[in-house]
């Protein structure tokens, strides 16, 4: 399937819930309230949806939330998700507290990987910025899921005078383990704003300061925007997504699917199609393909970060579109 700028787009990460057990201070504040259940997407609705667009050319599913692991019957819903005609590859995004009684069936079935949200090392500068005392939960989790042989990536957000200091600490892990890390510039979300970005350029200086041969491993790029890089020091990859310093536009291959079940054509564009409404009025599959396949069409060329004419009030929630 292509859009109009003749882009591939064979990339949906769908959000199954805006709730998280956590509270990161650069994406989901206290006070923010959840959405009404009615409002959210049943799984069968979300599988519908799935299945048509893996028949139009999604090929790739990254599951996401707020934290994906809350909602009852998440296990369940990746393995039929997995099964549906068409999808080649599932993935998890999660910040790992719940993860560790589930790696077992995860492994069983063959899945694809998961992503470990994981902004420290420091049991206190994680307690800061997440809000809870679970830094144990998620380092077991986090070793049970490399024991287990699923592939693992770790996502690390710098924040300037918070945890940028452990940039080299975190990257060593690769060096530990077969894992993936991957450095990601902060997104300009409402509730970062208190926050300052450490652009990519910065965290790839450090590396090479650290790794003196590493080299780039454009075989390496995945599903979507990382940078991964290779050294001899290294048993994984490390990674940097420049989302915002370096936008990857022209090769944007993905769309969202918020747990609300408004198809999101760009993380910072509002544009796209309320699906949750063809959904619960009776439209059939022929209907609902028609209008994914004309709406992805006109996915806009790119963002417009900084532009006068900006478009980033749809990042105002960051939880709420899903990570």
């Amino acid at each position: 399937m292509r859009d109009a700028f003749g882009r591939t787009i064979d990339y949906m990460r769908v959000s199954i819930t805006d709730r998280c057990n956590l509270r990161c201070r650069y994406c989901m504040p206290e006070d923010l309230p959840y959405i009404p259940h009615d409002r959210i997407l049943r799984f069968e609705e979300i599988l519908r949806v799935c299945g048509i667009a893996a028949g139009i050319g999604i090929r790739t599913i990254k599951v996401t939330g707020g934290e994906p692991l809350v909602r009852k019957g998440c296990v369940g819903f990746l393995r039929d998700l997995k099964a549906l005609p068409g999808v080649d590859n599932v993935t998890l995004t999660t910040n790992a507290v719940l993860l560790e009684p589930h790696v077992e069936a995860l492994s069983e079935m063959g899945f694809g990987g998961v992503n470990i949200s994981l902004d420290s090392l420091d049991t206190l500068t994680f307690q800061r910025l997440t809000g809870c005392d679970d830094f144990a939960r998620v380092w077991k989790s986090l070793l049970k899921s490399i024991e287990a042989g699923l592939r693992v990536k770790i996502n690390f957000v710098p924040l300037r005078n918070v945890n940028d200091s452990e940039i080299i600490r975190v990257a060593r892990l690769a060096g530990e383990f077969p894992i993936d890390v991957r450095f990601i510039e902060l997104m300009p979300a409402t509730s970062a704003g208190q926050f300052v970005m450490v652009t990519g350029k910065e965290i790839l200086t450090l590396l090479r300061n650290e790794y003196p041969d590493l080299n780039s491993d454009e075989t390496r790029r995945g599903f979507g925007p990382a940078h991964y890089f290779n050294s001899g020091s290294l048993k994984g990859s490390v990674g940097i997504i420049d989302a915002v310093s370096n936008h990857f536009c022209k090769n944007c291959n993905r769309v969202r699917l918020t747990s609300e079940g408004f198809l999101k054509l760009c993380l910072f564009h509002d544009d796209g199609l309320d699906l949750r409404a063809m959904l619960r009025s009776g439209a059939n599959d022929a209907d609902i393909e028609k209008a994914l396949v004309d709406t992805i069409h006109y996915k806009p060329e790119r963002y417009s970060i900084g532009d006068e004419a900006g478009h980033c009030a749809g990042i105002k929630r960051m939880s709420r579109i899903g990570g």
